[in-house]
Formats: C-alpha cells, structure tokens, sequence
C-alpha cells in the first residue's frame, strides 16, 4: 500500500566545507563502496538513517524528490531548527498538508554522510503507516540520497551497495538490460511496453516513474493514452493515502509488461482515475510507476549520475502477481500480554538407581502483537462471510494471530486462489468463528 509520509527532530548541526547541498557523499573520498542490510516488507525497502545521530527507519522511495518524517512518538520528538511553516501537496484529492521545513541536518548511512540536508516535517501523521507496516516508520528518503552514486539493489539477500560513480566499473552482462532514465523534478522515469489488450500482441509504449516506495506491480493512468482504459474484469478500491488524501482506482491486470527483453506475465495493474493523480500528472509524459512488486523479480542497478538503470532478473522473475484475495485490510494493534504454557522434563536418579522422569510445567508473560481489521472490501469473500472493520484477529488457520508479522499475514491472504481461511476474532469481547476461500476478482 502506498504511502507518502513524514517526521520531526532536533540537534547540533555539523557543517562541512566539502559537502554543501550536494546530497550525500562517502564520508572519506578514498571509500569505493558501502553495504548496506535492509528489511523487505510489503514490497518495500527499509533503511536505518540517523539524522543528527539519532536512528530512525526510512522506506527507501525513489518515487520522492525530499526527505520527509512523520510519526514521532514522546521519545522521538526533538525541536527544531530555525523551522518554517509550508504545505506539502502529493498524489490524493485533498487539499495541501500542513509541514515544517527544516535545513541544516546531518543524515548519515554507516560511512555515507549528508550535511546540510532538508527535512519536512508533516505535523499530523494522517496515513498510520507504522501500523499498516506492522513496524515502525519514521518516514521516506528518495533523491538525495541516490543521486550521487551507483546503487545495486539485491531484493533477494535484501542488501543495498552503493559505489562510488568515479571508479565503478560495470561488468559484462549478458543477461542484464539497461534502460536510459529521464528525471522529472528529480524522480526516474523509464520507457517501457505494456500490452493492454488479450486480443493480439500490440504493446503499448509507455513512460512510468521507478517508484521503490510503491509495493503494487503497476500504476496506469486512465486516459494518458487512447488505450489506457480499466479493462472489463475490475474491482473498485482504495489504492493507499497520499499527501493530499486517499488514491481511488480499480485493480485489475494486463497480459504482459516488457522492460527491455524482459517479459512478465499477467501483472496486476491499478488503474487511477484523474481526479487521485491531479498533481502527477502535471508531467503529461507520464502513463504511471512501476513498484516493488515489478522490481523485487531483479537485481537492480540505479544509477542517477549517469541517467541509466540496469535489470537482472533473479529467482523470483516467473512467480505469479497476486494481490489480497481476502477482502480484509489488516493493521497492527500494538502489544498484547499474552499468557504462555511450556513443559519441561526433568530426569533424576534416586539412590536405588532407578531413573525416574518428571515434568514441570511453567507459565509465562510475553508481550507480543495484537493485530485488527481496519476495513473489509464490501463484496469480498470476507464480506460475504460477515467479518467486521474492528474485529480483533485471534487465530488465523489454527495458529495464534500473535505468533504472526503483519507481513506473515499479507502473505495468507495472496498465497493462492480458493485457499480456505479459517479465523477467528475477538468483537467486542465475543469470540466469533468464520471460514471462507480466497478468490480471484480480476
């Protein structure tokens, strides 16, 4: 689900003559290359950033051309300097969100250092993406980070390399593909086909933003092209939340995607209507993004200074695009104390030599996650079945829902088509049973 969010902070600044409002460089000039471990949740990058040495957690967006922090708890919050009060605008029908900008901040990635950098701070946390990710996020990072180095991303052993441009050198590829980028108010976009209709081989060429921050396969923009339609086979819904309110569109898919010699089957598509994509389209070269669902199927070498992107397709390349089959948005509900029973053996030798075997049995307290539905797609299998917005998930399949992550969850809802879902859920202090299958709308 996509998101567009941000955070707030305080510190002493450090002002180097050597960086400026550069973006982020190596912190030693010497460096050729810097690994970095991410969490791969949804589709979507997790980083580690500090920002004026404080570690936070930043979904890695390339579809973002600022650095923006949302949800700051008690212990989080810090002042801010010299702030000044703006209003942000991004995808969504609503109007502008109120922010603070603030300059001058240190964000640093192991030996990768920004100084001087910009961060907005959105002052009321409107989206809750910490509870739809099941972890917390403190907000986005795209182009300042990315535009001064070569970025491998490895989806599969969920590491990013970034190296430095002015001794890279790129390795024979064969199997690889490499696509010009065009940049629009900083953020990537790559020409790529599609074919929008079953009948036939016709693709489309179409123009669509490198969009990390956006876990779907494929945004199309109705109407951008006379063929750019919602196909017959669709179900309204909502997309996700951005700067300026919900994104609207119908979920559907096509039968191919080509990126270069890469051809994936059957991607599921959301259509957006023109009133959510208003201030992206403003681009009018523009037909969509490409998210993570597309990306995570390779290795993916960004490359900003340069102007050019490079696919390698891995593993994941011929595994189906599904979507949630279940009808149910669930959310995480904070921690639980949850009552735990283990068993023990105990073995002894008496004096007469005689073995004996006891058990000893022991209880626990564990704090561990609650989680809830937020909403339930009217005319879904969970619909029908009678599941409520609010009913807290118990068990899922037999299995304690505590013993889940929300990522575990996601999964149960898209493994496959006619799969039976078995839950049982706390409403209002009753618990109430119900059994449906999963089922493939489009």
């Amino acid at each position: 689900m996509k998101k567009r969010i941000l955070f707030i902070l305080i510190l002493t600044i450090l002002v180097s003559k050597n960086y400026g409002q550069n973006g982020f460089r190596f912190l030693n000039a010497i460096d050729k290359k810097e690994r970095i471990k991410f969490r791969l949740i949804n589709n979507l990058i997790i980083i580690p950033i500090e920002i004026n040495g404080k570690e936070l957690s930043f979904i890695l967006d390339t579809g973002v051309n600022k650095t923006i922090i949302f949800n700051l708890s008690e212990n989080d919050s810090i002042g801010l300097l010299n702030p000044k009060k703006i209003a942000l605008r991004g995808l969504g029908a609503g109007k502008p969100v109120d922010a603070l900008i603030s300059k001058n901040n240190k964000l640093s990635l192991k030996r990768i250092v920004g100084f001087n950098e910009t961060i907005y701070v959105i002052l009321k946390d409107y989206f809750d993406l910490s509870s739809k990710m099941g972890t917390t996020i403190h907000g986005i990072i795209g182009y300042n980070l990315l535009k001064n180095f070569i970025i491998k991303i490895n989806y599969r052993t969920k590491t990013l390399n970034f190296y430095n441009v002015e001794n890279y050198t790129y390795k024979k590829c064969r199997k690889c593909e490499v696509l010009p980028l065009e940049f629009y108010r900083k953020k990537p976009f790559v020409n790529v086909k599609v074919q929008l209709d079953t009948i036939g081989e016709k693709l489309t060429d179409v123009k669509l933003l490198i969009d990390s921050g956006g876990s779907d396969a494929l945004w199309l923009f109705e109407h951008t092209k006379e063929n750019i339609i919602t196909p017959k086979r669709y179900f309204n819904d909502i997309l996700g939340e951005g700067l300026s309110g919900s994104i609207y569109g119908n979920r559907s898919r096509i039968p191919k995607l080509v990126i270069g010699n890469f051809k994936l089957q059957e991607p599921t598509v959301s259509f957006l209507d023109t009133v959510s994509t208003k201030n992206a389209r403003k681009f009018k070269q523009r037909n969509g993004s490409i998210g993570g669902y597309v990306l995570k199927r390779f290795k993916v070498w960004l490359d900003y200074p340069n102007k050019q992107i490079m696919f390698k397709k891995n593993g994941s390349f011929t595994h189906g695009f599904n979507y949630n089959m279940s009808g149910l948005e669930v959310i995480y509900n904070g921690k639980q104390l949850v009552k735990e029973h283990s068993i023990k053996e105990n073995q002894n030798n008496n004096i007469s030599g005689n073995n004996t075997v006891s058990f000893v049995s022991s209880y626990s307290y564990r704090f561990k996650p609650s989680f809830k539905i937020r909403n339930v797609v009217k005319g879904s299998p969970a619909f029908k079945a009678g599941l409520n917005a609010e009913d807290i998930l118990v068990k899922i399949n037999g299995k304690p829902a505590h013993n889940y992550t929300l990522n575990n969850i996601i999964n149960e809802f898209q493994e496959r088509e006619n799969k039976i879902i078995r839950i049982t859920v706390d409403r209002k202090g009753v618990l109430l049973k119900f059994e449906f299958r999963l089922e493939k709308r489009v």
